[in-house]
């Protein structure tokens, strides 16, 4: 239906102009409303007549897909975002999604590696061939500054402080920080300039970026899940990992190593701490050791 079409465009639009946001999460909001889309468009239901019950039969269908809780609970964020936006804009008067339950999530806590697994890891890659070396300052990269795989992609020379001892990454919504870089990055990363990049046929505005493929251009985030995938197998790691888990287990290694919780958020680029918090699970025995320690109550 048309409407359904100028309606979800301008959405586009909104996200993108007005609150800013980066690509996947733009992308991941079209894709909650055109689900919704599809489900309504054989019933001749326009985006401006549904309803609550038009949204319960909905999600029920999404169950029936066998969906988890958390992938419905993204969905329905996606269209409260939607109706928000509708209005906003003046379109509806009525927010339908407004009454719309969350599924109960339990908290799924992040899958993580020990500092011999991410060892053994970085020990398996083959530096006797050409992307050895960048896939080890790559893996080092992520583990030691707990890069998202977008901005380690993203990383460019020109936002490399080494004589500061800092990088500028550029993050969710083009938000920007400043992480502290490790002797150990800035020792990979040299290796792999000087011995490998310098040596190759760089593509016309690829020059800047740090990370490329063998043909000179940005490497992409499925060549860094397979880089990633490949070394777990050769290791025989039996836990499912993806880029993503480096940068919990360097979440997971400070705060094991007594950190600042809010120190840990502002190097992850989380807006709330409550994100951060997650990583509190982690050992239970240092958290006791940690209480017992410092308690006043525990102190002779």
């Amino acid at each position: 239906m048309k409407n359904w079409e100028i309606q979800l465009k301008s959405f586009v639009n909104y996200l993108k102009i007005e609150r800013g946001l980066a690509e996947n999460s733009i992308f991941a909001y079209q894709s909650d409303i055109e689900k919704l889309k599809d489900f309504c468009v054989p019933g001749n239901i326009d985006p401006k007549n549904v309803d609550l019950q038009v949204l319960k039969e909905f999600l029920a269908s999404l169950y029936e897909l066998g969906l988890s809780a958390r992938s419905q609970s993204r969905i329905i964020s996606g269209i409260k975002q939607f109706y928000d936006f509708l209005i906003l804009e003046g379109e509806m008067n009525e927010d339908p999604s407004a009454l719309l339950e969350l599924p109960k999530i339990g908290t799924k806590l992040p899958v993580f590696l020990s500092i011999d697994e991410i060892d053994q890891l970085i020990s398996a890659i083959d530096l006797s061939k050409p992307e050895g070396h960048r896939n080890k300052a790559m893996l080092e990269t992520l583990y030691s500054c707990g890069l998202r795989v977008s901005e380690l992609i993203n990383l460019r020379f020109s936002h490399i402080f080494f004589k500061e001892g800092f990088i500028r990454v550029i993050g969710k919504g083009d938000k920007e920080r400043l992480v502290p870089v490790s002797p150990s990055v800035e020792k990979e990363i040299g290796i792999y300039v000087d011995g490998t990049r310098r040596h190759m046929s760089i593509q016309k505005g690829h020059e800047d970026f740090v990370f490329l493929n063998r043909r000179g251009k940005q490497l992409t985030r499925v060549m860094i899940f397979t880089i990633i995938k490949n070394l777990a197998a050769s290791i025989g790691l039996q836990k499912t990992i993806s880029p993503h888990t480096f940068r919990h287990s360097f979440a997971t290694h400070l705060i094991e190593g007594g950190a600042n919780l809010r120190a840990v958020q502002e190097m992850l680029g989380h807006e709330s701490i409550t994100t951060t918090e997650i990583y509190t699970h982690l050992d239970k025995s240092f958290i006791r050791e940690a209480i017992i320690s410092y308690h006043p109550r525990n102190k002779k």
